[in-house]
């Protein structure tokens, strides 16, 4: 993963995405390059518009960002409190659950 955070890092400063510049990065943040590694990712990258490729990934991720904070708001504006005849009941509930394992 580290090596394609390299290849991002590259096109973004207009760099060319090419093995010398991935290992560079990855080594100068103390990460193993591997060659062969490096090797296939440049190869895979070759005819990939890294700006398209990007633009649609965002596109894709952007509704799933809402929902979660909305869940989050919910979650925290209905604190959930159990009474303590709630929590009797449920353990109740949990030891008639494993009498059953003991017929």
């Amino acid at each position: 993963m580290e090596m394609v955070y390299a290849a991002l890092m590259l096109h973004t400063m207009h760099k060319p995405v090419d093995e010398k510049g991935i290992k560079k990065i990855v080594e100068a943040a103390g990460g193993e390059a591997d060659a062969a590694r490096i090797k296939a990712l440049v190869g895979s990258l070759k005819d990939v518009n890294i700006d398209e490729a990007i633009k649609q990934t965002a596109v894709a991720a952007a509704p799933a960002a809402p929902a979660a904070v909305e869940g989050k708001k919910a979650a925290e504006a209905k604190p959930e409190e159990e009474s303590a005849e709630d929590q009797e009941k449920k353990a109740e509930e949990a030891a008639g659950g494993l009498s059953s394992l003991f017929g």
